[in-house]
């Protein structure tokens, strides 16, 4: 079942409950900055914790295994998140879930900093990701309300200018309150940011869902919209893909500053320099893609993309196993491949996202439980691989290699017209 196709990207009225305006073609720049602070919380979360890890493997005396469980908590937290705030914003419509959610991120912040063990810090950032999923949930389906196709890539992508600004800055101010505070006034800066999210979000957020496109409550409705997407084998197949794609970044931010700091002997400062530098690559690729897609359809991107994508994984395995070029070496592909992953996820999502306008919520939230779930199920190989470059490389070889099978066995993509069909 599809309800829209992709095509020039504009608005199909029938699906976003009136009339396009202007004002739904051309976002202005705070209606933008707000969404991409709402996709941004949990990278932040994130990010702003990434120099602390090695601190906290030492204070709370564990491993690191167990230390980066509480990175992927957040993914798999998220994961579930997602699939249970998608439905609720389809039916509460898109104001309600992000305030509560974003209400709970703040609270369990602040218990994340006086978490006793590795353990309940783990079990708070699995609840925590949850929470945080409202924000990136209702973001998206704010997007699918209003925007389709080439449109709702180039929005997509024009976030990820927000979002970037995370990794760009987050680690060195979480660095910058370890140093001075420790680790644990990080998350209350975390629930700081979160107040301040919170009243930009109540003030400024339109509901963009009216009441009569609202779907029924009810567990059976919402089982019955993914049984949906379910069914829908080439949506699933492109829904998996930012997921891919996540793992491939997410395994660069759980590995980066045990293979940077405790492999290189980097310092948490030059980390956080370092890891500003690679937020360029990210942001760049975005800005190309939403640049791109205002001439080239976004399944066309994914189809030459990918296999771009695995070539450099696969250059940069190479590099970490023969030690060519040293650490400049390293970093100069890891760039180049941090910029080829920013043309995964908006064009995906985007397509997908066409396929099922009149549950944006549902899709949204599926689409982002796929991203999550995956990252957090396998960016954890890495330190279970060893924790180094290599098994960096290795996973992030395995994660591109996958979504390029998916896009060429699992979709008419790389078929003769076949492109037309998604």
């Amino acid at each position: 079942m599809t309800t829209d196709r992709i095509g020039d990207g504009r608005i199909d009225p029938m699906t976003t409950g009136g009339p396009p305006t202007p004002s739904d073609y051309r976002p202005n720049a705070k209606y933008v900055l707000l969404l991409g602070l709402m996709c941004a919380l949990p990278a932040v979360t994130s990010d702003i914790y990434l120099p602390s890890l090695p601190d906290v493997a030492r204070d709370l005396g564990t491993t690191t295994t167990a230390v980066q469980l509480t990175m992927t908590g957040v993914l798999v937290g998220g994961a579930v998140g997602q699939l249970v705030v998608g439905p609720l914003s389809d039916r509460f419509g898109r104001r309600r879930p992000v305030l509560i959610g974003i209400a709970l991120h703040i609270v369990i912040s602040l218990l994340c900093a006086v978490a006793p063990g590795i353990g309940a810090l783990i079990a708070l950032r699995v609840a925590q990701g949850f929470f945080n999923a409202a924000a990136t949930v209702v973001a998206i389906a704010v997007i699918r309300d209003r925007f389709v196709g080439s449109d709702a890539s180039r929005l997509l992508s024009r976030l990820m200018l927000v979002i970037g600004v995370a990794p760009l800055f987050a680690p060195s101010v979480g660095g910058l309150i370890a140093g001075q505070w420790g680790w644990r006034a990080v998350f209350v800066a975390l629930a700081v940011f979160g107040a301040v999210l919170w009243v930009v979000v109540w003030r400024r957020l339109p509901e963009t869902l009216p009441p009569e496109r609202r779907r029924g409550a009810g567990l059976r409705t919402a089982l019955g919209g993914y049984g949906v997407l379910l069914r829908d084998q080439h949506f699933v197949a492109i829904a998996v893909l930012p997921g891919l794609g996540m793992a491939v970044l997410m395994s660069y931010v759980v590995g980066s500053p045990f293979v940077f700091q405790e492999g290189y002997g980097l310092s948490a400062n030059q980390f956080a320099l370092l890891f500003a530098m690679n937020g360029v690559a990210l942001v760049g690729g975005a800005q190309i893609n939403a640049s791109l897609v205002r001439r080239v359809v976004p399944i066309r991107i994914l189809r030459v993309a990918l296999p771009l994508l695995f070539a450099v994984a696969v250059v940069l395995l190479v590099v970490i196993l023969t030690g060519a070029g040293g650490l400049i070496g390293l970093l100069a592909v890891l760039w180049v491949m941090l910029g080829l992953i920013q043309f995964l996820p908006p064009n995906a999502s985007a397509i997908a996202l066409s396929r099922h306008g009149a549950m944006a919520g549902t899709a949204a939230a599926f689409i982002g439980a796929m991203q999550a779930g995956v990252a957090g199920v396998v960016s954890p190989l890495v330190g279970v691989l060893g924790g180094d470059a290599r098994a960096m490389g290795l996973v992030m070889v395995g994660s591109t290699a996958t979504a390029l099978l998916v896009l060429a066995l699992a979709t008419p993509a790389y078929r003769r017209g076949g492109w037309l069909r998604l």
